[in-house]
């Protein structure tokens, strides 16, 4: 599988981003550099961490060993809560940075807009400043609620490129989707397959035996069609693989109109509303 297969989505600044990614949730750092050395073998070339995920440096060791070229890699981290305000975000992502051991990620998310610490705006200010400074290609947010946006909206120039939620068939935030195509916000889906919730639902299941494709490939078709990025996690070689392979096949309209009644508003994780 060659990486051109993957197509890209061009963010509200210009930065091409490819729409299926390699996320790194909860594995391990000393797992996580032979995963994303598998996944950079298998063709993928974005893949997304975070400071929380303690796996940073594994990463950098897989994108140092895979002698491919900056300029194909997509790196995405994210700022923790603990580390928001604006002196604080500028020492946390220089800590991000030489844990990856680059020079500059291609996306800098908050992770959480912990609305009782009341710090994103601080913390976004400071991510302005890595952006003008070329540190941060393209800057955006995590979790954030549209109340949040609004506010990041009313007191900066810099829209969020992205805004990386939890989404899946079974909580598909509409009302959040169309906020952000009204803003030109790209959405980025974690957790794309509700942690294997929504895999052995019946709608699923059929449309997998009829397209010959696992239930997993069927929803992370449905959110290619949708639009939105993704990035589903693995450190099974085989999984790692499959979950690339969902160029080759279509969803019809009835199968997208057959999935869009499965949503029932189920969070495998926090709300942002509450999480501080």
């Amino acid at each position: 599988m060659n990486d051109n297969a993957i197509p890209s989505i061009t963010l509200n600044d210009g930065v091409e981003i490819p729409q299926l990614g390699f996320g790194v949730f909860q594995v391990p750092d000393d797992e996580t550099t032979a995963a994303v050395s598998t996944a950079l073998e298998t063709g993928y070339r974005s893949i997304d961490t975070a400071a929380i995920y303690g796996n940073e440096a594994g990463v950098g060791r897989a994108l140092a060993a895979s002698g491919l070229p900056r300029g194909d890699l997509f790196v995405t981290t994210k700022l923790w809560n603990a580390d928001q305000g604006y002196e604080a975000t500028l020492r946390a992502f220089d800590d991000s940075l030489a844990k990856l051991g680059l020079d500059h990620v291609d996306l800098y998310l908050i992770h959480w807009p912990t609305p009782a610490r009341d710090l994103y705006l601080d913390s976004w200010r400071a991510i302005e400043r890595l952006a003008a400074q070329g540190a941060v290609r393209a800057a955006g947010v995590s979790n954030f609620q549209p109340a949040h946006l609004s506010r990041l909206l009313d007191h900066s120039e810099l829209v969020p490129a992205v805004n990386q939620i939890e989404l899946h068939p079974a909580l598909q935030q509409s009302d959040l989707r169309a906020f952000h195509a009204l803003h030109g916000i790209a959405t980025e889906a974690w957790s794309p397959l509700a942690k294997g919730e929504i895999l052995t639902h019946p709608a699923i299941a059929a449309i997998a035996e009829r397209t010959g494709k696992s239930a997993a490939q069927v929803v992370l078709r449905w959110h290619l069609q949708l639009g939105n990025i993704v990035i589903p996690k693995s450190v099974t070689p085989s999984r790692i693989r499959d979950n690339l392979n969902v160029f080759d096949f279509q969803l019809a309209e009835h199968d997208m109109a057959a999935i869009a009644t499965l949503d029932r508003n189920l969070r495998t994780g926090p709300h942002p509303d509450t999480l501080n």
